[in-house]
């Protein structure tokens, strides 16, 4: 992106596009495409419409930073600062993990949750609450009638899901501590309780490209030899602190489910359902705590 000859867009698309496949970019041109997109304050698609427009060399330099940054592996989200999550937009930076599509799925099956529409105001806990994407979601799609909370133990990633709450107009609603879930909620209260936890192998996380291990939070994503590390912590504590016919839910590595049904059987839990994504890979659980 050195030949001062490149001013369209559709030039300075190319020209990157080709740029960051030489240099193994991961998805290189859509990469490309979202970086353009932020800096002219359009959407992705919209691209195609602006082809022949000329950019200025404030915009040009300002691309090359990014693609700079891109060659590097750096992921796009962390360049342009935020990404989209269940149709709103998240600040996004490396104190938190990169809000992902399968986490939507999450979201979704909790929303289907026909105990929501009958208890006025639900007691839900997002433990591991990164962004804050998910309990932000659920407080904006339940019309902010509920009590919610958000845990992380990363105080780093707690500021960024300050930010994203008071981005929302959340602040009064949304509550967010590093504290653990024993240390603030009183055992059989809680409604419903959602963790998108760790669950990388040591070995996976050794073998991740390097726009992920470089880059995302390491506590973020591995969990011990089997993955199992956190979500075995939280199921425990999380049959304590639910209500009877409490709900539990998780997201898990695409070979976790029959261990994590199989734990969370022996917890005591009822009704344990494993839902898999479109791809048809199992990534969500759903348990109950029954009568208790």
């Amino acid at each position: 992106m050195t030949n001062s000859n490149i001013k369209t867009v559709g030039e300075v698309l190319r020209i990157s596009q080709q740029y960051c496949r030489q240099h193994n970019v991961y998805e290189a041109d859509i990469s490309c495409e979202y970086l353009l997109s932020c800096l002219l304050k359009c959407k992705r698609l919209d691209l195609q419409l602006k082809q022949d427009m000329e950019l200025n060399e404030k915009y040009l330099e300002a691309m090359r930073r990014g693609i700079k940054r891109l060659a590097g592996g750096e992921p796009v989200q962390y360049i342009i600062g935020h990404w989209e999550f269940y149709g709103r937009t998240f600040k996004t930076d490396n104190r938190a993990l990169i809000p992902r599509p399968e986490t939507e799925l999450l979201v979704e099956t909790i929303l289907k949750e026909e105990s929501l529409v009958s208890e006025e105001l639900p007691a839900i806990v997002d433990v591991g609450t990164g962004t804050s994407c998910i309990i932000s979601t659920l407080a904006l799609e339940l019309n902010k009638k509920g009590r919610f909370l958000g845990i992380d133990i990363s105080q780093e990633a707690l500021e960024l899901a300050k930010e994203n709450v008071s981005m929302h107009n959340l602040d009064d609603i949304v509550l967010l501590t590093n504290l653990e879930l024993s240390d603030v909620i009183e055992p059989m209260t809680l409604d419903i309780i959602v963790a998108n936890l760790p669950y990388i192998t040591t070995l996976e996380y050794s073998q991740l490209p390097s726009h992920v291990k470089d880059f995302e939070p390491k506590m973020a994503l591995e969990a011990g030899t089997d993955g199992m590390d956190a979500i075995a912590m939280i199921a425990e504590e999380a049959f304590a602190a639910l209500k009877p016919n409490g709900l539990l839910f998780l997201e898990i590595g695409v070979v976790q489910g029959n261990i994590t049904r199989t734990l969370l059987s022996e917890l005591g839990y009822q009704n344990v359902e494993v839902i898999k994504d479109l791809s048809g890979r199992e990534r969500i659980v759903r348990a109950e705590t029954g009568d208790i």
